[in-house]
């Protein structure tokens, strides 16, 4: 909602400005919205990984049985692996060495859906070992524990800390939802990491009617970060926030200048909140 686009504008500011946006807290709040208003196009903004896929496919499914035809969905589902190996094949990592790679902490909730086995691919063909991690303190401490114990002992392999909710093969029933919806997109634009192949979803053809690229007619098009924001390199791993001259001056998490900032998860925004360079009060 708050991350600004090239222009400086927002979704958050779009609807100071009187535009109809809402947050919802279930996909399943855009279809009561839809039904309750049936005079007005209601459009589902779908983002997010592998985790929150498996509701889009099932409202569209309801939309479909409800003949809904006020409900469509703008699909940005993005892929967890194609993510990984886009940055493991990057030259910052494979040609030039700026970025070392050691291993990866798993994801849990993408993991939850996708499984471990996934994961096989990279401690296989990169050698960079995986361990899949839960969300608790003791889940992330002992997960950190597992990859140094590999990376000591020279092992490249995929352990799941998180085993009481995450086993090799992943969710069987919304995996089966998804591939029934969505198919590949040929490439997809991601946010510091550019053009990733094979990295997103779109809806099938037999689910046209509920797509809003194709209800719309919407086009694709390449906005690039604020120039004076270094977020790209930074979610890449090129840079540290410190490098970014705007970094806690004109860019803090009240004034957010790239995406790095404007999400609390961000790397900037953690590096701002406990990197000692909050103002104090």
């Amino acid at each position: 909602m708050r991350v600004p686009a090239s222009n400086g504008m927002s979704l958050m500011k779009a609807k100071a400005q009187g535009a109809d946006i809402r947050m919802v807290y279930s996909a399943a709040d855009v279809l009561r919205i839809a039904r309750e208003e049936p005079e007005r196009q209601v459009v589902f903004f779908a983002i997010g990984f592998e985790t929150t896929t498996p509701p889009t496919a099932l409202v569209v499914k309801q939309a479909a049985l409800l003949k809904l035809e006020n409900f469509s969905v703008f699909v940005n589902h993005v892929l967890t692996p194609s993510a990984i190996a886009h940055i493991l094949e990057s030259p910052e990592v494979r040609d030039l060495g700026t970025v070392v790679i050691d291993g990866f902490v798993g994801p849990a909730h993408v993991s939850t859906i996708i499984g471990s086995q996934p994961y096989e691919y990279f401690a296989e063909e990169y050698r960079k070992p995986v361990v899949i991690a839960g969300f608790e303190p003791l889940d992330v401490m002992q997960a950190i524990e597992m990859l140094v114990k590999q990376v000591n002992e020279g092992r490249a392999e995929v352990e799941n800390e998180f085993s009481r909710a995450v086993t090799r093969e992943g969710n069987a029933k919304a995996k089966a939802l998804v591939a029934e919806l969505f198919e590949l997109r040929r490439e997809f634009e991601w946010r510091g990491l550019g053009l990733v192949p094979y990295s997103a979803l779109r809806l099938k053809d037999e689910w046209a009617a509920f797509d809003a690229e194709r209800r719309f007619r919407l086009v694709g098009r390449s906005v690039p970060d604020n120039k004076a924001c270094e977020c790209g390199a930074i979610l890449r791993g090129v840079k540290k926030p410190t490098d970014c001259k705007v970094f806690g001056t004109a860019c803090t998490p009240e004034t957010p200048i790239g995406s790095c900032m404007v999400s609390s998860e961000g790397a900037c925004a953690a590096h701002y909140t406990y990197g000692r360079y909050r103002t104090a009060a």
